[in-house]
């Protein structure tokens, strides 16, 4: 297989993972998103990234996107070549809005384009995707768009793709401070009662009817969790303060992914009123739910 001599630049969108019941099963990919481009060349590898993260990131072979390129690579039997990567970041890091998952999805279709002849599939893209990161709950969105519910069955990903009704909107508060997702992980008990188990398989049955058919008054008993968000309280205690005020009035108010930001849903009209409750310090976003998944934009 030989390679494109052309940039290609892909966009991958930020992403909310959970939504309260559904852990490490649904997914929403959201209106905002990360853009990298690469570009074969002669040299070694070359590394530049700009916005969300600048400071922090690798700039060699451990850079999440060009490792996902190269496991890529290797699954296909393709000798990596020298890549100009550059990374243009809008997603925070360490915030639960999928920002490894967009670096992963991107990193496998920057390889991708790269290829005169692609040879993997979607479900193979995906199933690499999620053997990157660990859980497919914000590989999927990220790569494929909409709202995703997942299920892994003997290393495959069963991914649906639904819609989310357009009478339901978004609003993400997002806080100054991170928190490390190995450490929202490492609160979670190795075992939960079952009671809080049958509970959460109701609720998330009940949040996909809302989010698909736009029965708003569902969203707040749909989003309601025992399995992993107070676990995670001392991690992100404003996190879960902000939360339980949202939720007290009325707001279908979640920890996105492994937090700190908060993903409230509600009635479309209500998203500008309720980006309005911002905390003091927090940045806020009122992006489209359910958007495109990545995508190629040059090639």
């Amino acid at each position: 297989m030989s390679f494109i001599a052309e940039p290609v630049t892909v966009e991958v969108p930020a992403t909310s993972a959970n939504l309260g019941p559904g852990f490490d099963s649904l997914g929403l990919a959201l209106g905002f998103g990360d853009s990298v481009t690469a570009q074969v060349h002669d040299g070694p590898l070359r590394v530049e990234v700009s916005g969300e993260g600048a400071d922090e990131v690798a700039r060699d072979r451990n850079h999440l996107v060009w490792r996902a390129m190269a496991a890529t690579f290797a699954e296909v039997g393709v000798q990596a070549p020298g890549v100009r990567l550059t990374c243009t970041n809008v997603i925070p890091h360490a915030r639960g809005l999928g920002s490894s998952s967009a670096a992963i999805v991107a990193g496998i279709m920057l390889a991708r384009g790269l290829l005169v002849d692609d040879p993997l599939d979607q479900d193979a893209a995906l199933d690499l995707a999620n053997r990157l990161e660990g859980h497919p709950d914000n590989v999927a969105p990220a790569l494929c768009g909409g709202f995703t519910v997942c299920a892994v069955e003997d290393g495959r990903v069963r991914l649906a793709r639904l819609e989310v009704s357009p009478s339901i909107g978004g609003v993400v508060f997002v806080p100054p401070t991170p928190v490390q997702t190995a450490v929202a992980r490492g609160l979670l008990p190795a075992e939960v009662p079952h009671q809080d188990a049958a509970a959460n398989s109701a609720a998330s049955a009940m949040l996909v009817a809302a989010l698909t058919t736009g029965e708003t008054d569902l969203l707040l008993a749909g989003t309601h969790d025992r399995l992993h968000q107070d676990y995670r309280r001392p991690a992100m205690p404003q996190t879960l303060a902000l939360i339980d005020e949202l939720r007290a009035d009325g707001v279908a108010a979640v920890v996105s992914g492994a937090g700190p930001t908060v993903l409230a849903m509600a009635p479309s009209e209500q998203t500008e009123a309720l980006a309005a409750r911002v905390p003091e310090g927090w940045a806020v976003r009122v992006p489209a739910l359910g958007s495109m998944g990545a995508r190629l934009v040059s090639a």
